[in-house]
């Protein structure tokens, strides 16, 4: 069994994140571990054609390390994944990733205070603390179709996109109309001979406010980057503005509203297409999606909505509830992922040997500022509970929520501690006022999203500003925490 002082489980941008911090504080026990061959986490998976960050580049990155070097204004995956090498390179962690190891269980041992984390079913490795930087948008959420496992053609989800499989002349059915399906559908009606989009609800979209981003520009940005940081603040507090209406009262979405009905009523001409482009739930309620092509796609003579539901799955076709078949050689999934799930999924056993996944199950998910949960000792969360955002860049929360980790870590060695574990009111505190904050929110207006967890509980979303939650987690308490020697 080997030993180390901080496993991180995840290379995107938390995993990384935390092991730059980590070396930069002096701290070289450490190992993150990654179950594919490469890092970079949802932008290692994605590789969609069309597939980009929906928030400005210059705010998705570190904000210890911007990136002169973007080419557009919302980057795509690739300079995405390449920019996470960098910094992996820059920062003297790429050493410390170990590829091709899957974390298959946690279980935390009360007479040493330290994890036990098994590897790919086998292996077991000694940890004091234990960070889980899974993240979200990594495990293909399938459709429950009858038939599909029937279909002669060829399947596959748009986060294991089959780059062998040339789209050129082929019958094509999208299945799906979230985040990944507006970009990739454009790129596939012009190569598909055919596509039929099947559309369960239809998502609110505003204009993409992208452009390139020139050789002259990014030189500048190189030479000046107090002028990018000057960019990039704007932005931000461009985007924290908006969270009024998301963190606020919905009638503040109404201006959203109003945008995204004159950009439905420009792009699409035809009424009846029209009405059936046009949600019927509050602006908001589900993730607010940016894009100028994909309406325009369902004008091209080759591409049909479909908005019956499906009844079936053929070898050769799908089959709506109206008992039309819609013949197709290929089906694409643009189902989504399973949000809820994914760090229990692996198997975390805390104090008395209960498992994460039933206590959530017991008691609703939650956790101490999505980061730290009762009963479960030196064990940290990066984009826990009810810290993903409607309104701005995830990559100013992980940042926010290392660096309490940090201090949660800090507080293990000053003391000379074996764990820390925060107290059950603490987090129950927490829960409670996020809950309670969230019952006014455009998110709680009614309509079924991926922000519910399999109670009805909105457990992903931070209802407030992201400045809000900097605040929280700038300096840990040492009072909502046991401290055990």
């Amino acid at each position: 069994m080997g030993q180390t002082e901080v496993a991180i489980v995840g290379s995107g941008f938390a995993g990384l994140c935390m092991g730059i911090k980590l070396r930069q504080a002096g701290c070289e026990d450490f190992v993150i571990l990654e179950k594919a061959d490469e890092l970079g986490g949802t932008w290692r998976d994605n590789t969609y054609p069309g597939c980009a960050c929906d928030v400005p580049s210059y705010l998705y990155s570190f904000s210890f390390e911007q990136n002169p070097r973007w080419t557009r204004m919302f980057a795509p995956w690739d300079e995405i994944l390449a920019y996470l090498k960098h910094c992996a390179t820059k920062y003297g962690i790429a050493d410390k990733i170990r590829y091709g190891a899957e974390v298959t269980e946690a279980a935390y041992d009360e007479t040493t205070g330290r994890w036990t984390v098994t590897i790919n079913g086998t292996e077991t490795l000694d940890a004091q603390a234990l960070v889980a930087g899974v993240g979200n948008l990594h495990q293909p959420k399938f459709p429950d179709l009858p038939g599909l496992d029937s279909f002669t053609g060829t399947a596959f989800h748009s986060s294991q996109w089959d780059h062998d499989h040339d789209l050129t002349g082929r019958r094509v059915a999208v299945i799906g109309t979230g985040a990944s399906a507006i970009q990739f559908v454009p790129r596939v009606a012009e190569q598909a001979a055919q596509l039929d989009v099947y559309q369960r609800t239809a998502p609110w979209i505003t204009p993409k406010p992208d452009r390139a981003i020139g050789p002259r520009e990014r030189a500048l940005h190189a030479r000046f980057p107090a002028g990018q940081r000057a960019i990039r603040d704007v932005i931000f507090w461009g985007l924290e503005a908006r969270g009024v209406g998301f963190a606020g009262t919905p009638k503040l979405m109404k201006g959203l509203e109003l945008q995204a009905r004159w950009h439905l009523r420009r792009q699409v001409t035809d009424p009846e297409l029209r009405a059936r482009l046009t949600p019927d739930y509050q602006v908001g309620c589900k993730r607010l999606l940016q894009s100028n092509d994909y309406y325009p796609a369902f004008a091209r003579d080759n591409v049909d909505l479909v908005t019956t539901p499906i009844s079936r799955v053929t070898p050769t076709g799908v089959v709506t509830a109206e008992g039309v078949e819609r013949p197709a050689d290929t089906i694409v999934l643009g189902t989504g992922f399973e949000i809820s799930g994914n760090l229990t999924r692996m198997g975390v056993l805390g104090r008395d040997g209960v498992d994460l996944g039933d206590a959530w199950k017991r008691n609703g998910i939650g956790a101490h500022l999505g980061i730290a949960v009762a009963g479960f000792p030196n064990l940290f969360l990066l984009v826990g509970p009810n810290t993903a955002l409607g309104h701005s860049s995830m990559v100013f929360m992980i940042e926010a929520q290392v660096r309490y980790v940090m201090q949660a870590l800090d507080l293990l060695r000053r003391r000379n501690a074996a764990s820390v574990e925060v107290r059950e009111e603490a987090q129950e505190r927490f829960v409670q006022t996020v809950q309670s904050d969230l019952d006014d929110t455009v998110w709680q207006s009614g309509c079924n999203s991926w922000y519910l967890d399999a109670q009805g509980r909105n457990s992903t979303i931070w209802p407030d500003f992201t400045v809000s939650y900097w605040r929280r987690t700038r300096r840990l308490d040492p009072s909502d925490y046991v401290v055990v020697s």
